[in-house]
C-alpha cells in the first residue's frame, strides 16, 4: 500500500514542478522587468517574445522596428539586446533617443536609487536622468515607416555635397 501512495505523491510533485516552471516561462517581459527592479514601460507593448539567458542576457524581439516618446522619440529596432541585472540593463543594443536632432543609441539604463524617482540613461556622450514615472506602463510603439532611413540619407547626401 504505502508504493502506489509513494508513486502517486511522486506524480503530484511533478505535476506540480511542471506547472510551476510552464507559469514562469509566460512571465510577461514587462512583469520580468519590474521583477528585476526596473519600471515595465522601458519596453513597449509590441514585444513579441524574449529569452532570457543562464548568463542574464536578455533579447527582446518585436514585430517591427517602432518608435514611441518618452521625453524625447526613442527608436527600438526589431530585436533589443541588453545584460539584465537587478535595477539595470547594460550593453544594449538595439535602442536610440533623439537628441538634438541626433539618434544616440542608449548604452545603460540604471535605476541607481528607486526613492530618488529617477531612471538613468547612459547615451554614450552624456548621462541623461529621466522620472521613473515616464516609464510606468509600457507604451504603443508606432511603425518608423522609414523614419531613419530617410534621416540617414538626407544626412549622407548632405556630406557628399560638402567634399
Amino acid at each position: 500500500m504505502a508504493l502506489p501512495q509513494f508513486h502517486f505523491l511522486l506524480l503530484l510533485a511533478l505535476i506540480s514542478l511542471l506547472s510551476i516552471s510552464s507559469s514562469s516561462s509566460t512571465t510577461t517581459i514587462h512583469e520580468l522587468l519590474r521583477s528585476h527592479g526596473l519600471p515595465p514601460g522601458l519596453l513597449p507593448n509590441s514585444v513579441k517574445s524574449y529569452t532570457l539567458s543562464d548568463t542574464g542576457l536578455l533579447e527582446v524581439y518585436l514585430d517591427q522596428p517602432c518608435l514611441t516618446k518618452f521625453d524625447t522619440m526613442a527608436f527600438y529596432d526589431s530585436v533589443v539586446k541588453a545584460n539584465l541585472t537587478y535595477r539595470s540593463l547594460s550593453g544594449v543594443q538595439g535602442l536610440s533617443q533623439e537628441e538634438l536632432f541626433l539618434w544616440l543609441p542608449v548604452v545603460d539604463i540604471l535605476v541607481d536609487d528607486p526613492k530618488s524617482g529617477l531612471i538613468l540613461f547612459d547615451i554614450g556622450l552624456a548621462h541623461k536622468q529621466l522620472s521613473l514615472s515616464l516609464f510606468e506602463d509600457p507604451r504603443d510603439c508606432k511603425s518608423d515607416q522609414g523614419v531613419l532611413m530617410k534621416n540617414a540619407r538626407k544626412k549622407k547626401g548632405l556630406f557628399e555635397a560638402q567634399r
